[in-house]
């Protein structure tokens, strides 16, 4: 029997193949889960091919989490798919703007540009979670990504407060679900090759970095460690863990220089 048996968890941001989303909703299935998989706009036709990969092939809603009207109905439309009780919820979203916000844009950046990576990228983990929180009603575990903010990378800029932001926020959702029974973590992977880091201008040197300090060793082609973590976050081996990143990044987070 599988860690997620009996279980039903919503994977949001899934686009890829190489999609950290496309591995945890993967891992899930095969660990006994029923998936919902969403993503929105133009991104949906891209998604609904490479579900077709997975088995069972999960529902796939749209959920744009700038849209009020989707995260309203979001609850009715989990319904509407089976999904009377959501055990899991995976928060794979993140936005800024590549050519105005990243790539050492940081004192440039205009602040329209700045509210729109911070509300995607950190706030939606909130609403996604409120979203979701009518059929919670046995508790469950909420698990977003992050890329480690206690530092400044280079290139990363906007994208790197707004993962600031994110993991703040997440710490005050543990505070304020918890009492309901709601775990909110986060898991910090090292660079992967997804879209979200080829959009990122000078990200191959995160590459760099990681092959010369992380002491594990990494392997950037490989999401299944990351996803596994994800995984065992928001199974029942975790039931007292909450507010807490857990990084998948090979041991770099805790070398010197």
């Amino acid at each position: 029997m599988g860690i997620l048996e009996g279980k039903n968890v919503l994977v949001t941001g899934l686009t890829h193949k190489t999609s950290i989303a496309y591995e945890v909703a993967r891992i899930a299935q095969a660990e006994g889960a029923t998936v919902v998989v969403s993503n929105f706009g133009r991104a949906m036709s891209l998604t609904n091919r490479v579900i077709q990969k997975l088995d069972p092939v999960p529902p796939l809603l749209e959920i744009d989490v700038t849209d009020d009207d989707h995260l309203a109905t979001l609850a009715d439309r989990l319904r509407e798919v089976g999904m009377e009780r959501v055990d899991g919820v995976v928060h794979s979203i993140a936005f800024a703007n590549a050519e105005s916000s990243m790539g050492g844009k940081f004192l440039e950046a205009p602040g329209p540009d700045v509210d729109t990576a911070v509300r995607i990228s950190a706030y939606s983990l909130v609403s996604l979670a409120m979203a979701c929180k009518p059929l919670m009603t046995d508790g469950g575990s909420v698990v977003g990504l992050t890329f480690d903010a206690t530092v400044a990378w280079p290139a990363y800029d906007w994208m790197g407060v707004a993962k600031a932001a994110l993991e703040s926020t997440s710490r005050y959702l543990a505070r304020y679900l918890g009492p309901e029974g709601i775990r909110s973590n986060l898991v910090a992977a090292g660079p992967l090759e997804t879209i979200a880091k080829k959009a990122i201008p000078g990200a191959d040197a995160f590459n760099e970095v990681w092959g010369q300090r992380a002491p594990l060793g990494w392997d950037a082609g490989d999401n299944g460690p990351t996803a596994r973590a994800v995984v065992a976050l928001l199974s029942d081996w975790f039931p007292a863990t909450t507010g807490e990143i857990v990084h998948v990044d090979g041991g770099l987070h805790a070398m010197g220089a």
